[in-house]
């Protein structure tokens, strides 16, 4: 018996299709929704905001109240002061208070919520009205546009409206089913991609450098610098590389090929060894990090600067001149990373969606009406620490308020 042939499923007709349920996908469904807009999230994941809930170690950096466009690498660093101009840290604060949810800061500005991020999911989730449809375990198989609207087929439906929102991220972390979708579809219709590259990453390390492997779990308060940029916060040594928020920072900026410089001792003035000295010249090169460093960074640093610098002995066992030579040894001391440890373990990405083909009021497409991009499908990257949830925040309300009053016209 021959079965009969498939039948194709209808087509559910929306105002607006959301692709991505995460941060800037609801933000964005949430203020459009409001206006009325029949919207459906299509999201990939079998549940909203998954990587909300894995972040700030589950409680969320939802924002930082320092985010400004100068937090925020792109190719062109004017367009994101828009959307962040319209939409502040505290316009997020408010939102969150106004759902009792409790919070905190935490250091540099960045705020937790003092439970669990799952709040903040479930708060984006209450901000959509009956208008806004997220439907999971939607796998994405084909976007076409068909007599001025976008047909959208996901896991055996489809889909179709006037208006199609990117909101889908990029491939960092693809164990949370991260893919590149983003660019596929940009370039399905025409826009241009700036080169994504993992962001917010490990470094890794190789040669000579290989030896600071054996102090792996060790980490310290250091200033970071690659290029022009420079970071005051923890260093991490890994079984690989580099780590902690210091190197995550500054991986943002460094480009293969070249050195980053660390400062181990980021609170001395000048100086400073000789002071030592007068105070108490018994005292070891060792003995004197080891007041401000963990031990076993202290030793290793001493036992690598003592042939190089040709000290040996005590402090008082050694000229002024040779003391200076250390000092400056640790003031810039220079690694040259062999890499990064992949999108695997990038929290984000830099690259994506060229902002010269969107619009910084709307984040619509210039060349093509009807289609956004937001997020970090877009290629604006902000620091650690709370700025890129700001981004999805503030660029899915530009959106989503564009969206709703083009529909008014």
């Amino acid at each position: 018996m021959r079965a009969d042939p498939p039948i194709a499923s209808p087509m559910e007709q929306f105002d607006v299709i959301v692709l991505g349920a995460g941060a800037a996908g609801l933000m964005c469904a949430a203020r459009a929704g409001k206006r009325s807009l029949r919207v459906a999230v299509l999201e990939k994941a079998e549940k909203p905001g998954k990587k909300i809930l894995i972040s700030g170690g589950g409680r969320c950096n939802f924002t930082n109240i320092h985010a400004g466009p100068e937090n925020y690498l792109s190719s062109n660093p004017h367009f994101a002061k828009s959307a962040l101009a319209r939409y502040t840290p505290q316009d997020f604060i408010d939102l969150v208070d106004t759902h009792d949810i409790a919070w905190h800061e935490k250091t540099l500005g960045q705020l937790f919520c003092d439970g669990s991020a799952k709040q903040i999911v479930q708060m984006l989730l209450d901000e959509c009205p009956e208008s806004v449809n997220v439907i999971c375990d939607a796998d994405v198989e084909a976007v076409a546009r068909e007599d001025g609207a976008f047909a959208v087929s996901a896991s055996g439906k489809r889909f179709s409206a006037p208006n199609l929102v990117i909101a889908t991220g990029g491939p960092s972390i693809p164990k949370m089913g991260a893919t590149g979708i983003a660019y596929d579809l940009a370039r399905q219709f025409g826009l241009k991609v700036v080169e994504p590259r993992p962001a917010l990453v490990p470094l890794t390390l190789g040669g000579e450098d290989v030896l600071f492997r054996e102090l792996s779990g060790v980490s310290a308060p250091v200033r970071a610098r690659a290029g022009k940029a420079t970071f005051e916060e923890a260093a991490l040594f890994t079984h690989k590389g580099l780590s902690g928020p210091a190197i995550l920072q500054v991986s943002s900026y460094w480009k293969h090929g070249e050195e980053i410089g660390i400062t181990f001792t980021p609170e001395a003035g000048g100086d400073w060894l000789i002071e030592e000295k007068k105070k108490n010249q018994r005292r070891t090169l060792a003995d004197i990090l080891s007041d401000s460093l963990p031990n076993r960074l202290a030793e290793a640093l001493a036992e690598r600067i003592s042939p190089e610098v040709g000290i040996a002995g005590t402090l008082g066992d050694n000229t002024d001149k040779s003391l200076r030579k250390v000092e400056q040894r640790l003031s810039d001391w220079r690694f040259s990373p062999n890499g990064t440890e992949g999108f695997a373990k990038a929290e984000v990405t830099i690259g994506g969606i060229s902002t010269a083909e969107l619009s910084s009021q709307t984040m619509e497409a210039k060349r093509v009406r009807g289609l956004y991009a937001i997020g970090e499908a877009v290629d604006v990257t902000g620091w650690l620490g709370g700025y890129n949830f700001q981004w999805a925040w503030a660029s899915g309300v530009a959106c989503g308020d564009a969206l709703a009053n083009s529909n008014d016209l």
